[in-house]
């Protein structure tokens, strides 16, 4: 049990509350990672605020004009009617269509209609409701969201199982995505749950660009873990693929899989099971709108066969959180309808690939301290750094206490770095701060590189 739940079960220890907790409950905890260090960031971060994945300009949220306009235009059923458990079907059958026209590959497969939920966190939180037993195991990279874990295994209490996410070549050089990885600990999964005695089963989590490593695969890489997939369903092992698409359409590098994942594995083998949870988060700039799509495909299931995923999904809702907001869905709706969305979406996504750009000149042109090394990013919101010789939480508040820097630490080693909330002019310094900071923590980290 994680620390922090234990910490919680000892202060409620002897109360009424401790005899009444679930399994679950006693499992549950808030933990000390993104979104208290976001805090903690929002009060100390004076100069920047890299923590929090959103787009900032001038310190505020980045707003499409259709949304700040469509506010006040709702009508009453609109604003406040109960939407339906599943979402609002005209929402629905809209994002099905932006689905085709954003994946070409995916127009004319056999897909379930997406179905609404309150955020991509309660997507993947009720997809694990429907596949999860405590005794399975979710396939995820070692540089993971960290909040997979809290669903995988305090939730649901099955367990995550790690696999390096990056490949390393003779030399000891980063060599691309762990492909060959992925599917040794897919395999091993499902060899696991044959031997307790069902069927073979095993699942993964794919969450291109990646967060925290803002890494999406190459062409060559998305065939390959599609191969992969495939080997392991032919040989009779049903697959779930969780497709985690928060940071959808923002590559910045030519030759990288610009479609989702699920359109390859959409009807990829008859033993795969694709599950899209994607939304207009990131994607729409609208964070706090909590909305969430999942949308199920598999060569194995016909139309009757979706559809009874989707009802059991729709129990799954309706037996927590009932139906997703109302206005959320209307203000979007009507975003997707306005003819300025799409060119004010491209100059927000050019903003963003300007800061990713002034990141990587920075990175290519300054010399970092041998005890910082900054991992493979080339899309998304984020960037990460390796840490030797010191923890990254210990650079972390460095970077807070004396410099009103806000970043991320996670697992203690990595350090992520939102470039996402940065203003381009901000760019440059931001990182030279870091790199300071580390070379002054970095005393005898030569030697803990060295021996790394």
């Amino acid at each position: 049990m994680n620390a922090l739940a234990e910490e919680l079960n000892r202060t409620l220890a002897g109360s009424v509350a401790s005899r009444l907790l679930s399994e679950m409950g006693k499992r549950m905890y808030f933990p000390k990672g993104i979104i208290s260090q976001s805090a903690e960031a929002g009060e100390k971060a004076y100069r920047f605020n890299a923590t929090i994945g959103m787009a900032c300009a001038g310190g505020h949220p980045l707003i499409l004009d259709s949304m700040r306009a469509g506010l006040p235009t709702l009508s009453p059923e609109e604003a406040v009617s109960y939407a339906s458990t599943s979402g609002s079907m005209p929402l629905r059958k809209r994002w099905r269509a932006e689905l085709d026209r954003k994946n070409p590959s995916l127009r004319g497969k056999l897909a379930s209609l997406p179905v609404v939920a309150p955020g991509l966190t309660a997507g993947i939180s009720f997809v694990a409701d429907l596949f999860l037993d405590a005794d399975d195991e979710a396939v995820m990279p070692d540089l993971y969201w960290p909040n997979y874990k809290l669903v995988v295994e305090e939730r649901k209490g099955a367990s995550g199982r790690l696999f390096a996410a990056f490949a390393l070549g003779a030399d000891g050089a980063v060599a691309g995505l762990n492909v060959a990885g992925l599917e040794a600990a897919l395999r091993d999964a499902g060899k696991r749950s044959a031997a307790r005695g069902g069927s073979a089963k095993a699942v993964c989590i794919l969450n291109f660009p990646n967060n925290p490593t803002g890494y999406t695969p190459t062409l060559e890489e998305a065939d390959a873990v599609v191969a992969a997939l495939v080997r392991i369903a032919a040989d009779g092992t049903a697959v779930l693929a969780v497709v985690d698409d928060a940071y959808f359409g923002l590559q910045y590098e030519e030759g990288l899989l610009a479609e989702s994942i699920f359109a390859r594995l959409a009807d990829a083998h008859p033993n795969i099971l694709a599950v899209k949870v994607d939304g207009p988060t990131k994607e729409d700039y609208v964070w706090g709108f909590r909305l969430g799509f999942v949308t199920f495909a598999s060569a194995g299931l016909g139309g009757e066969a979706l559809e009874a995923l989707v009802k059991k999904l729709m129990g799954v809702i309706r037996s927590s959180v009932s139906s997703s907001s109302t206005p959320a869905q209307s203000l979007l709706l009507k975003s997707l309808d306005d003819p300025r969305t799409e060119a004010q979406k491209a100059r927000f996504r050019a903003a963003l690939e300007e800061r990713y750009r002034l990141a990587k000149r920075f990175l290519a042109a300054r010399a970092l301290p041998p005890s910082l090394k900054a991992l493979p990013f080339n899309s998304g919101y984020f960037m990460s750094f390796e840490c030797f010789g010191f923890s990254a939480e210990e650079l972390r508040k460095k970077l807070l206490d004396e410099r009103g820097i806000g970043t991320v630490s996670m697992q203690d080693r990595y350090l992520r770095v939102a470039f996402s909330g940065v203003d381009a002019d901000g760019i440059d310094e931001l990182f030279s701060e870091i790199a300071a900071a580390a070379r002054e923590l970095g005393t005898g980290s030569e030697k803990a590189v060295g021996k790394a």
